[in-house]
């Protein structure tokens, strides 16, 4: 799977490592509905840092269809709000 960080460009993801963000999204969801400022920055960021450490970068001039699109590290909870589905960030995951 293709994961875009916006404002970071793509990564290449192996599908077998969606549980585990999942796992960080569902948090992320919890501390959004519960308005939790800190725990949502410091989720976000474990979130986007384990799609980094996992993925394998794309090449800058390179472009492919995003299966995923996750926000920018600093994006607000308002922002992140707009991008969410009913299942999150990373939809379809459990």
């Amino acid at each position: 799977m293709i994961v875009r960080i916006m404002g970071e460009g793509q990564v290449r993801l192996d599908d077998s490592h969606l549980t585990e963000l999942n796992r960080l999204d569902d948090e992320l969801l919890v501390e959004m509905e519960s308005g939790d400022g800190p725990g949502f920055r410091r989720t976000l960021h474990s979130l986007l840092d384990k799609v980094r450490e996992l993925g394998t970068p794309l090449p800058d001039d390179t472009l492919e269809p995003s299966g995923l699109i996750l926000p920018a590290a600093d994006a607000t909870l308002d922002q992140v709000r707009d991008l969410l589905s009913d299942d999150g960030l990373i939809p379809g995951a459990t």
